[in-house]
């Protein structure tokens, strides 16, 4: 009897280890892996805990940052002055205000709320400050200059690979405001008067007469009976112009032959003498530069700005060339904004799609220009009939530039230019044009992720119908 409960307890012992154990062992197939709760530094670090799904997150590691810091470097002190900025930084913050089409004030600000645009710049911590004054993007621009917008925008035709490789491309061209008021004869004569004064005041110029008081009547006068008097109205923009003259003419007499606002005067005598008809007239004193560019709008029949070609892949869509002219003959610009592209790619274009505005070339170079024709000219040059349809495929393709011009407009500041000067103009569109390319990556990694998602559990509901 004794044996028989001895064997009986330690059956129930070893049956009692055994569900132990396994309840153990099915108790730690339940725990999950233990992540590393280490503290790595006094600061967590942002790339560890951004979604490395993000379009910024991806654009900063696809951009080589390297050529920007090689080739901006030497414009740089090497052992004096104060410590700039970092060049990444600067860059980063210059394609962030074309990409989310904000101001140099917005941008430095959003930079210090938002932590993947403080990654995309080169921070490694969060920081709750602001990188930099809004001034300081403005010498950063004027220091690297055109030349270095333009290898930030080659970095831009880099960054979508093949792509940009397509030899045939679409070239169109549009107008690129430039910050200034409608032009009127009323407008420039006030601002005459306005500088003028300010001239002599700096100066310590004694004026005869500052007519201030007077402007004050005209201007009322020209602002409320404009309807109810017409010749009142008319008597107040003559005595305008004639005050205007006076303090250019007393001021052109005063002032020191050597004083650096004597370009300023003589500006306001050539707006004084212009006619309405005249050729290359001036529509602001601090962009004497602008010109009135008309396109046949309807809408907007007179633009003030400059004129922009625009030179995109047929088949993909990517801007691989933008160049600021004046106001010059679309065909005349053809040759350049070509050209731009070829040395920005490396390579030379073989087919160029325009519209019926570029008349007269159809070769330049080894780039055979292709321009639609009426069907009475088709007929003249024999043109097959596989031949007419590839042309016309072309041409509707062609079309497609036109919406990337809107986006341009009116995603990236293109729409209204505030950069100053010639070098602001080409300084815009390059600028405008790389956050396009950068935009339309971005936007591709978005599609991209949500159709690798919607594949993923379309397999994953698969598994559990059949299961089921």
């Amino acid at each position: 009897m004794f044996v028989f409960f001895e064997i009986s307890a330690r059956i129930a012992i070893f049956a009692i280890e055994t569900l132990q154990s396994i309840s153990i062992l099915s108790y730690s197939r339940m725990l999950s892996k233990k992540t590393q709760t280490r503290q790595q530094s006094f600061y967590y670090s942002l790339g560890y805990t951004l979604s490395q799904r993000h379009p910024l997150y991806i654009l900063s590691e696809k951009i080589q940052w390297n050529r920007f810091e090689e080739a901006f470097a030497p414009l740089y002190s090497q052992d004096s002055g104060r410590p700039a900025k970092p060049i990444r930084l600067m860059v980063g913050l210059l394609l962030l205000k074309h990409i989310r089409n904000v101001s140099d004030e917005s941008i430095v600000e959003q930079w210090s709320e938002n932590v993947y645009y403080q990654y995309f710049c080169g921070e490694e911590h969060f920081c709750p400050h602001v990188p930099c004054e809004a001034s300081e993007l403005v010498h950063f621009r004027h220091r690297i200059g055109e030349k270095g917008i333009e290898l930030i925008f080659q970095e831009s035709i880099r960054i979508n690979g093949d792509d940009s490789n397509d030899p045939d491309v679409s070239v169109d061209t549009t107008v690129q405001e430039k910050n200034i008021t409608f032009p009127t004869d009323r407008k420039l004569h006030r601002r005459i008067i306005e500088h003028c004064l300010k001239i002599a005041e700096k100066e310590g110029i004694t004026l005869r007469q500052s007519y201030r008081n007077t402007l004050k009547s005209l201007l009322y006068v020209i602002r409320f009976k404009r309807y109810s008097n017409r010749q009142s109205v008319k008597k107040a923009e003559r005595r305008l112009r004639t005050i205007a003259g006076r303090l250019t003419r007393e001021l052109g007499r005063k002032l020191a032959p050597e004083s650096p606002k004597r370009a300023v005067i003589e500006l306001c005598e050539r707006i004084l003498l212009q006619k309405k008809c005249d050729k290359n007239k001036i529509y602001s004193i601090h962009e004497p530069e602008v010109c009135c560019i008309s396109k046949g709008k309807e809408h907007n029949p007179y633009e003030f700005g400059n004129k922009v070609s625009v030179v995109t892949t047929q088949n993909t869509g990517v801007i691989v060339g933008a160049k600021s002219f004046r106001n010059e003959y679309d065909g005349h610009t053809l040759q350049a904004a070509l050209e731009h592209s070829t040395l920005l790619r490396g390579y030379a274009i073989k087919t160029a799609t325009v519209d019926r505005g570029y008349k007269g070339q159809t070769m330049i170079g080894e780039t055979q220009i292709r321009i639609p024709q009426s069907p009475k000219g088709q007929k003249k040059e024999n043109i097959s009939a596989y031949r007419m349809k590839k042309l016309k495929r072309a041409f509707r393709r062609r079309a497609a530039i036109e919406p990337i011009i809107g986006h341009l407009k009116s995603d990236h500041r293109l729409s209204r230019n505030y950069y100053k000067g010639l070098i602001g103009d080409s300084m815009n569109v390059l600028l405008a044009a790389a956050a396009f390319n950068m935009k339309r990556m971005m936007n591709r990694w978005k599609t991209l992720f949500s159709l690798l998602c919607e594949f993923f559990f379309a397999i994953q509901n698969k598994k559990y119908l059949i299961s089921q």
